[in-house]
């Protein structure tokens, strides 16, 4: 960071900020060891299973896209300090479920946190760090997803023997919930935010404090000219006009293909998958841990070379690794192979996804929109992303029992593939650009196409 930037305050904030990644990782992944547990309670088939795992994510479809609206309107703290509220609650009712119903409503409920926190935290971060470290600070946001999915891993390892074990898993996440609340009442507003509300001596206050009177000054300069002509209420219908459809329609399909790449599948039945391939149920937990551990460790590759290497060139590479995986862990199911093959596959899957998709997504959708339209275009992005995942975590176990791990991944590998294409023809590179000279693209491009 520069001299100028006060690091360790930048730094504080960004930490409470991203512990909505810490719950987002906790709750989507905390049930992927209790499945094999609560299917049986509750008597589920295979679809009822997919609805009672995906039934989390109709939540996050309405948390996300909800949240656009209301953090427009009150602003990013607020919104996350109920988000926060909303995570503890949400624990805690899903560990106290009786009935199948209780559960779903529970997951539905904490799913509404989930879906807002992938809209607020990762924003809130972009629009607080200096250019020069954006990439690395939003990119630290996907490390507290996977640290999210690594604790909720090793928890259920640990409680595969205790009596009402799913229980306990649920509510261990109450603890971070609480510690997430109470960090919120300790970071400021978003600085953009008080500019759009009109609250520019507090904008130009919290820029510098972050980065300097220097760096501020020049900013505030920025931001002022982003809105310029734009301070009015942004209507949802605004995102597809002619000069700002572009970019909706890159984040839309960035959004689509984190998700139909097959990520999830993986963060959600990693047990259920390395089962069908023969591996005992104890064992299937304790290889899960395992994946957790490479998706952690490889996020920090992608902090290490996000500000360095570009987002672009990490998508590609990250691209062609996951589908060539997917076909290797095709070919395992298709030969049959001995459960050890389809577990190294797998982790190959999440060290690439992890190393260069995962950060770099939350990256891109979290800086490249305009200013003035973040708020709604971020929820935009994330409601899609949330409605794609819903759709594979539902049907996968449906597909892995009825057609074969073979072909199901062969067509993960494919959307892989796909998105590789995308992001060669479509995604600019966004390294070391301030958000308002991102914007500065987009309007050239734009005009561009009318001459």
């Amino acid at each position: 960071m520069t001299k100028s930037t006060n690091s360790v305050y930048l730094s504080f904030i960004c930490l409470i900020a991203t512990m909505g990644g810490l719950m987002f990782g906790f709750d989507i992944s905390i049930i992927s060891g209790a499945v094999p547990f609560i299917q049986p309670y509750f008597g589920w088939d295979e679809l009822q299973l997919g609805w009672g795992v995906s039934s989390l994510l109709v939540g996050c479809v309405i948390g996300a896209f909800g949240s656009g609206t209301f953090t427009d309107k009150y602003g990013r703290k607020k919104i996350l300090i109920v988000v926060a509220l909303f995570f503890a609650l949400s624990c805690a009712a899903t560990a106290l479920a009786e009935t199948s119903a209780g559960f779903i409503t529970a997951r539905l409920f904490g799913g509404l946190a989930v879906g807002a926190a992938s809209v607020l935290s990762p924003m809130y971060v972009a629009e607080v760090s200096p250019a020069k470290n954006r990439g690395t600070l939003v990119a630290i946001y996907q490390l507290t997803i996977v640290l999210g999915i690594l604790i909720s891993y090793t928890i259920n390892y640990w409680l595969h023997d205790v009596e009402n074990n799913w229980r306990w898993m649920f509510a261990t996440g109450i603890i971070p919930s609480v510690l997430f609340f109470t960090g919120l009442f300790f970071i400021p507003e978003s600085p953009r935010w008080l500019y759009k509300a009109g609250l520019k001596a507090e904008s130009l206050k919290v820029l510098t404090r972050i980065g300097g009177a220097e760096l501020a000054k020049r900013e505030i300069e920025e931001i002022a000219n982003s809105f310029r002509g734009n301070e009015s209420f942004v209507k949802v219908m605004e995102l597809f006009k002619p000069d700002s459809r572009r970019v909706i329609v890159i984040g839309f399909f960035l959004a689509v293909f984190v998700q139909i790449s097959g990520v999830n599948t993986v963060v959600d039945y990693a047990p259920k998958i390395l089962m069908s391939a023969g591996v005992e149920i104890k064992n299937a937990l304790l290889q899960t841990s395992l994946i957790g551990l490479i998706n952690c460790f490889f996020t920090f590759v992608a902090i290490l070379f996000i500000d360095k290497v570009g987002r672009r060139k990490l998508y590609l590479v990250g691209s062609a690794g996951m589908a060539g995986t997917l076909v290797l862990l095709a070919i395992s199911f298709y030969l049959q192979l001995d459960g050890i093959f389809t577990l190294i596959c797998i982790m190959m899957f999440m060290a690439f996804f992890a190393s260069c998709i995962g950060p770099v997504f939350w990256t891109l959708v979290s800086e490249i929109f305009p200013n003035r339209l973040r708020g709604k275009a971020l929820a935009f992005a994330s409601f899609t992303q949330w409605i794609f995942n819903f759709v594979v975590v539902l049907l996968f176990p449906h597909f892995l029992k009825s057609i074969g791990g073979a072909t199901t991944f062969l067509f993960l590998a494919l959307m892989s593939a796909l998105q590789w294409l995308f992001t060669y023809l479509y995604v600019p590179e966004t390294k070391g650009k301030s958000l308002e000279e991102i914007e500065l693209h987009w309007k050239g491009l734009y005009e561009n196409g009318r001459k």
